[in-house]
């Protein structure tokens, strides 16, 4: 069946999907921002405080596919509330709790409830939007994380010097009410077949028995997190370290380099859909981020490289989207949330491993070299994005 609805009830609902992805990113995010609190203030050494704000991280991570699910069984509105609803709870007991073992499984029930954002959001925009418009969506509602991100980065150092944790996090659980109150009041499920329709067309069908496009379309990108995640972690203190910044101008680049990764991200959605299909460019995007990295090996010792690496964080972000709009579609109605939650789960994963490992490189060999080494995982997932498909089967017009 195609979706008929107004533009303005799309673009409403877009609104709304993102409102939620950016208050739960700002609550899984209150944790890592806390650290600094914690360390000077607590008394807690970082390693310690580290893994305290690694809790929110944790429940996301294992959460992201039972989400997903069940947003493929009961639809993207009590899904989404139910989850927002989570994480105001738990922002709220975090607020009062006064031991660090519950405050831990506090911040793990906000990455638990957060992780609905996810999928939810991302069903929003697949089926209230038609092919030729979601990719430019999808783009769109990707830049709730660095928007969410920015908010608790200006929110969360300043309330905790001033007012102490408690009160952070009850203004984080504040905002989280707001957005579950707009999720439940605002949202609408988008149409999609009956069971028993889907059940006779085989949209019921587990896609990943059909071919191997969505583990190719999962792995691609969880390579591609590699190089995302290595710019995002090392920007700052190679800045410092190597180029002498000082941490209130290498501070200042980074935030202006998020608005870029922003851009990034609708701009290839908007390409994505004037070229009809989301695999070509992401594939071209891992071209691109291929040589983005080798160029910033090759130009580390000189000022050019910060000009690169400023281009790298736009050009290591881009496929995001794509890939996430690719899975929604392929995987049709009834496992576009669980597709959606594996494609999460890899990402997440691989981007806990990167901070530790891309360390180790840098600490043995220097930034050139460990540049050039993460260039090697894009280049890797070139060949594997499976271009040769269409990228909006026809499966996804049912969506």
């Amino acid at each position: 069946m195609t979706v008929t609805t107004t533009p303005s009830r799309r673009w409403l609902m877009l609104g709304v999907g993102m409102a939620g992805q950016v208050a739960g990113t700002i609550a899984n995010n209150a944790a890592p921002f806390l650290i600094y609190h914690l360390h000077r203030e607590r008394g807690l050494d970082l390693a310690h405080a580290g893994l305290l704000a690694s809790a929110p991280l944790v429940g996301t991570a294992v959460s992201l596919v039972a989400w997903g699910a069940l947003v493929d069984r009961i639809g993207e509105r009590i899904t989404l509330t139910a989850g927002l609803l989570v994480v105001t709870a738990a922002s709220v007991a975090a607020s009062l709790s006064s031991g660090y073992i519950a405050l831990a499984a506090c911040w793990f029930l906000i990455g638990v409830g957060a992780a609905s954002t996810n999928s939810a959001s991302g069903r929003l925009v697949v089926g209230w939007f038609p092919p030729e418009r979601r990719g430019t969506a999808m783009g769109i509602r990707q830049t709730g994380l660095p928007l969410g991100v920015g908010v608790a980065a200006l929110l969360v150092p300043q309330l905790a010097s001033r007012s102490g944790i408690g009160t952070t996090m009850a203004v984080v659980a504040a905002i989280c009410a707001a957005a579950t109150a707009l999720s439940w009041l605002l949202v609408v499920d988008p149409p999609r077949p009956d069971r028993a329709t889907a059940a006779e067309t085989g949209q019921l069908d587990n896609p990943y028995r059909r071919s191997g496009t969505l583990v190719r379309i999962h792995l691609a990108s969880t390579l591609l997190v590699v190089p995302q995640f290595t710019v995002w972690t090392y920007m700052i203190v190679w800045l410092i370290d190597a180029k002498g910044w000082t941490p209130a101008l290498a501070g200042a680049l980074v935030a202006v380099t998020q608005l870029l990764g922003a851009a990034a991200r609708i701009g290839v959605g908007w390409w994505s859909d004037r070229v009809g299909s989301r695999l070509r460019p992401m594939r071209q995007v891992a071209v691109l981020a291929t040589a983005t990295m080798l160029l910033l090996a090759v130009t580390e010792p000189t000022w050019v490289a910060v000009l690169v690496i400023v281009l790298a964080t736009a050009v290591t972000v881009a496929d995001n989207g794509l890939a996430f709009t690719a899975v929604a579609e392929i995987g049709g109605p009834y496992w576009a949330g669980k597709a959606m939650g594996w494609q999460n789960t890899g990402q997440y994963l691989m981007s806990a491993a990167v901070p530790p490992l891309v360390g180790l490189a840098v600490a043995e060999s220097g930034y050139a070299w460990s540049f050039a080494l993460v260039a090697l995982f894009p280049l890797l997932a070139i060949p594997i994005v499976p271009v040769a498909r269409r990228s909006r089967p026809a499966a996804a017009d049912a969506i």
